[in-house]
């Protein structure tokens, strides 16, 4: 998949593509279907599907400190993106000059005299253009007139949930990740590199991998979590800890993984963390005696479950 920075990195000669829009956090399953249909359509046009997304997000720019959790880091949704046929990822640097383009003018300078789109795949919900004035039905029409054909994909929706990253959001935050999963289509995933902790978990005969997250990182509620600790081509189940330890009055909130049956160190390694169910809320015990025999029975279950 080529990448680039800015419509302006695109290569010389660049002809024709077929574009679909939008942050795309988490390329859950309603994105997917988008996703689908632009790769789709593409191949049948002979041109390259092209994705075009942004940075920062563009709520932090409109509306400083509204940055939501992030569902997936910028390299892993590039590799998602890329695992459902996606030719090209355009990264468009989000302004505050930028957000106050106008439809027409967003459609005219981007899609057509940088992008060249032969045509443009976006969700029935789709908004764009300075204070989201802009819809599908007015990109229809600004299609006509520039040359591009415009398909609005149906929102996926079961009788109870719309699909949407608000939603996924909503899970993580409450802990219900298994959820979270089914509406991604996978776990979900926190990446960052592992660093030095208290050390107690190796006191306790659990030791952990401390996980330093990456900014504005999704990361479920305070609980324990069965797992897998992926760190190259290995996934290894997991029993993860997430919140402050009050057990030992810990006031930093963390992300710890005890990785079933390995003895290797990890400390400096880029890894990530998929989340597949909720044990049980985050408690403080009495004693050692009691933390480390619930202890136990957490990786007892983790093992049951995830292996």
């Amino acid at each position: 998949m080529l990448r680039w920075r800015g419509v302006e990195g695109k290569p010389p000669g660049w002809g024709r593509c077929v574009a679909t829009i939008g942050v795309f956090d988490g390329v859950h399953r309603g994105h997917q279907v988008i996703l689908g249909k632009t790769v789709e359509r593409a191949r049948s046009a002979g041109v390259p599907s092209l994705v075009l997304t942004f940075d920062p997000h563009p709520a932090e720019v409109v509306r400083p400190g509204s940055h939501p959790a992030m569902l997936t880091s910028a390299r892993r949704k590039a590799e998602l993106l890329e695992g459902l046929g996606i030719d090209v990822l355009c990264v468009l640097p989000f302004t505050l000059e930028f957000s106050r383009l106008g439809p027409a003018e967003f459609v005219h300078e981007i899609l057509v005299e940088h992008l060249h789109a032969a045509a443009v795949v976006v969700g029935e919900n789709f908004r764009f253009g300075h204070k989201a004035a802009g819809d599908v039905p007015l990109l229809r029409d600004l299609g006509g007139r520039f040359g591009f054909a415009t398909e609005g994909v149906q929102i996926v929706r079961t009788d109870e949930t719309t699909y949407s990253s608000t939603f996924i959001r909503s899970c993580i935050d409450a802990g219900d990740v298994a959820e979270a999963a089914r509406t991604l289509g996978r776990s979900h995933r926190l990446e960052g590199v592992v660093v030095r902790g208290d050390m107690r978990g190796r006191e306790l005969g659990y030791p952990t991998a401390n996980l330093q997250t990456l900014p504005y990182a999704a990361v479920p509620a305070d609980g324990v979590y069965a797992g897998h600790l992926v760190h190259g081509e290995h996934a290894r189940p997991a029993a993860i800890s997430v919140g402050t330890n009050p057990t030992f009055e810990g006031r930093e909130r963390r992300v710890e993984a005890y990785v079933l049956d390995f003895a290797g160190d990890l400390y400096g390694e880029h890894v990530a963390i998929d989340f597949a169910t909720r044990l049980r809320g985050m408690e403080r015990f009495d004693d050692i005696a009691a933390l480390r025999a619930q202890m136990a029975q957490d990786v007892a279950l983790t093992r049951s479950l995830v292996t």
